[in-house]
Formats: structure tokens, C-alpha cells, sequence
């Protein structure tokens, strides 16, 4: 898995991420000992809008953000999206208003919509063989569940040394070391988008990509059955652990570490087993493990707790994390396989939009469920849910779904560059070729009917 980190270019930008998530978990940390200083018992409610408030800016900025990539350097993207959030880093100890947190925490998000699809986009122009992006997107997995677990420790430590508001000083190092690599390398020029029109046509590209095209769809579905059971452990195991179970807040942390393990554990496997089985039997097998752990949910709920239950639970969040990983990592892959160069920035920024929409959705659902009529019933609800959206990725997503599709082009005139090697026919002229919604192929083949008009 490690061999791609001799790639000088990934190397850098594995790194700039790295050291971008550190600053991030501490910075978790620092919010909650402001919000607590500023609001005091009323900083769960602060901390709970300035969620709300990262997932409509995650929403909402992210199309937009896609719109402009093709448009401005990669490198000057990224590093203003990092310089941005440092320069919020810094004022956050500041402030001494609840609504200044507020607005600060917009940018920082929006900065952060902005970001992140810009250097998902990126990554699979600086590695194009397949096994080189899929360790790349292990290692990224890793990245993710390894900070979930050692920023806290980390915080927890440097408490120990500085005040909770130099944590913001190093979340903006984090993020200033962060541009600062990213300025060390050389990275692709954006491709020329093939549909030129205005921000609004280039906003809604994304969109549309994922309409067309059934397997992104099926990717969809799929992040709606992750966020549906990932809320359950988000919102709901510190219920769990202390009104349920009455234990201690080291129980807390430990649950959660069983989910980070859990994933870990399957970013690592990862690599060989999309190698030999699939994108599409490893995700939606993942998928299909998704409402059985919620089932398994609300019995241990239900049920007195004990010793047993209670390292049942730990397996069962051990088994949600690995699932989940499961099905948000090979995510890259299906979209680089289900679109052209060009439209890599407007595919990640739709994705990465739409994904927090379903977390938008599932986050309150599983707050007020558990609250108003106890965790059995959530798990039944979200578990439904997540059976839905998996049935539903199920059933858009084609068995076998070839790269290559035979198609037929009824629009282009005879000598078109496009049909070199196509074979007349009654209805147009017939080919084979690596299938992608662009200029050229504006809808998805029909089985037994497989036309196409530019």
C-alpha cells in the first residue's frame, strides 16, 4: 500500500492532508472548550448549530466550488482554501460572541467545501493507474480514522502544557504547513470542461453526471444507508453508553475507538479485495451489512445490559465502521470510472455535496428519534432507511456493469472523428469504447437499445 508514497506529488499531498486533519481534530477540540467558556451549559446547543451550520456550508458551497475548479489553478485553489482556514483558526480565540463563532465557523467550512473536492479531484489525475488510486484512497481512509482517534490524545496532551486556546494556533500550523506542501509540487492544470456555460450550467454539471449515469446513482443510494447507520454512532452512543448501559465517559471513547478500529481494519484489507471481487460486490455487500448491524442495534438497546451486551455493542460498532469504510472508500473509483477528466472536479464537488446532504438528513433524525421515542425505535427507522438505499443501489447499479459499452451514435455526420472504427448501421453508427456521460454521450445506453444523440 505504501509504494504509491514514492510518487513525490502524492507524497506531498498525503502529507498536506495529514498534517490538515491533525489541525482539524484540534481544533474540534479547542470549539468545545470555547463554545463551553462563552455559553456555558448552553454550548451543546451551540456546538449542535455550528454542525448544522458545516453541513449546509458543506451542501451548498461545494457545487459552487466545482463550478470554478476548472477555471482557476489546482495549486491556487487549494492553497487559498488553506490559507482561508488558518486565517479563521486564528480568530476563533478571539471571539466573545456566540454569533461570531457562528459566522466563523461558515468560512471555515466553506473553505473547507472548497478544498476538499478540489484535492479528491486531483488525486486521480496525479496517480492514473487503478491500483496506485485504490491504495490512495486506502491510505486516505486511514488518514481519516487514525486522526479520529489520535487528535483527541493529542489534544488531551498539549492541555496539559498550553491554554485550550493555543490548540487554534496549532490548527492554523496545520493548515499554513499544509499549503505550504502543496506549493512544493507541480500539480495538473485543469482539463478544458467540455460544456462551457455559465457558473450556473457548471454548478449543476455535477448533478446532472449523477442522474445519467446508474452506477453514481447507486453510489448515492449507498452514502444514504452509510449516514443513515453512521448517525446512530455519531449521535447516539453517548445514550447508549450512559443512560443505557451507565457507564463511564472512558466507555465512550472506547465504543468509537471500536468503529475507527473497525475501519482501519478494512481500508487496510481494501486494496486486495476490490482487486479480486468488484467495486460493485464489495459496496453493496458492505451495504447489505449496514441494516443488519442496526437490527442488532436496537435488540442490545432493548434488551437489559450486561456484561455481554455491552461487548456485543463493541463488536457491532467494530462491524458498522468496517462496513462503512467498506462502501465510502472505493467511492473515488466508481467515480473516476464513471466520468471523463474534465468533469473529476464537478463529480467529487456533487458527491461531496449531495453525501452531506444525506448526513444533513440523518443527523436530526437521529437525535430526535432517540430523544422522543428511545433508541430501539431510531435503530428500526434508520435501519429501514439504510435497507431502503441499499435495495435501491442494488437495483440502479447493473450486474456485471462493464467499462466498455456498445452504443449507437444517430447524431453524428459519417467522417466524425469521434466514429473511427464505428460500424454503420440502420439506426447510426455502432462502436465500443470506455462509456462516460460527455458531448458526445449525453445519456446512458439502454440494454438492447443502445442509441445516443450529442
Amino acid at each position: 500500500m505504501l509504494s504509491v508514497m514514492r510518487n513525490r506529488t502524492y507524497r506531498h499531498l498525503f502529507t498536506a492532508q495529514v498534517v490538515a486533519l491533525v489541525g482539524t481534530g484540534l481544533a474540534t477540540v479547542a470549539l468545545s472548550l470555547l463554545a463551553y467558556d462563552i455559553a456555558g451549559r448552553g454550548a451543546s446547543a451551540v456546538l449542535g448549530t455550528a454542525l448544522a451550520i458545516k453541513m449546509v456550508a458543506y451542501v451548498g458551497v461545494a457545487p459552487l466550488a466545482g463550478a470554478f475548479a476548472d477555471r482557476v489553478p489546482r495549486r491556487t485553489l487549494l492553497v487559498a482554501a488553506d490559507v482561508t482556514r488558518a486565517g479563521v483558526a486564528l480568530a476563533l480565540p478571539f471571539v466573545t460572541q456566540v454569533w461570531q463563532i457562528y459566522v466563523l465557523i461558515l468560512l471555515l467550512q466553506a473553505a473547507s467545501a472548497v478544498f476538499t473536492p478540489a484535492f479528491q479531484a486531483t488525486i486521480p489525475e496525479v496517480l492514473p493507474e487503478e491500483r496506485d488510486y485504490t491504495r490512495a484512497l486506502s491510505l486516505s481512509r486511514l488518514a481519516y480514522d487514525l486522526e479520529s482517534l489520535f487528535s483527541p490524545a493529542l489534544a488531551a496532551g498539549l492541555l496539559t502544557l498550553i491554554s485550550s486556546n493555543w490548540l487554534f494556533a496549532g490548527t492554523a500550523a496545520g493548515f499554513l504547513a499544509s499549503a505550504a506542501l502543496v506549493v512544493s509540487v507541480a500539480l495538473p492544470k485543469p482539463a478544458a470542461p467540455e460544456h462551457p456555460g455559465g457558473a450556473r450550467a457548471r454548478a449543476v454539471r455535477g448533478t446532472r453526471l449523477f442522474r445519467a449515469t446508474p452506477r453514481l446513482r447507486a453510489l448515492l443510494a449507498l452514502d444514504l444507508a452509510v449516514a443513515a447507520t453512521g448517525a446512530i454512532v455519531f449521535v447516539d452512543t453517548v445514550v447508549l453508553v450512559r443512560d443505557h448501559f451507565h457507564r463511564p465517559d472512558s466507555a465512550l471513547s472506547l465504543a468509537l475507538g471500536a468503529y475507527g478500529a473497525g475501519s482501519v481494519a478494512a481500508a487496510l484489507l481494501l486494496p486486495r479485495l476490490l482487486h479480486r471481487a468488484g467495486d460493485r460486490a464489495v459496496m453493496l455487500t458492505a451495504g447489505g451489512m449496514l441494516p443488519v448491524t442496526l437490527v442488532a442495534v436496537a435488540a442490545l438497546s432493548a434488551a437489559a445490559p450486561s456484561t455481554w451486551s455491552w461487548a456485543a455493542v463493541l463488536a457491532v460498532w467494530a462491524l458498522i465502521g468496517a462496513a462503512s469504510s467498506a462502501v465510502l472508500t472505493p467511492g473515488g473509483r466508481v467515480i473516476r470510472r464513471s466520468v471523463t477528466t474534465p468533469d473529476l472536479p464537478a463529480a467529487f464537488s456533487t458527491q461531496f455535496s449531495l453525501s452531506h446532504g444525506c448526513w444533513l438528513l440523518t443527523y436530526p433524525l437521529a437525535g430526535w428519534l432517540a430523544a422522543g421515542a428511545g433508541l430501539p425505535v431510531t435503530a428500526v427507522v434508520l435501519g429501514a432507511v439504510a435497507l431502503a438505499a441499499t435495495l435501491a443501489a442494488t437495483a440502479l447499479w447493473p450486474v456485471g456493469d462493464p467499462a466498455q459499452l456498445d452504443h449507437v451514435h444517430a447524431g453524428l455526420e459519417p467522417g466524425h472523428p469521434h466514429l473511427t472504427g464505428a460500424s454503420p448501421t440502420r439506426d447510426g453508427w455502432r462502436h465500443r469504447h470506455h462509456y462516460a456521460i460527455d458531448r458526445y454521450h449525453p445519456t446512458w445506453p439502454s440494454p438492447g437499445r443502445a442509441a445516443s444523440r450529442p
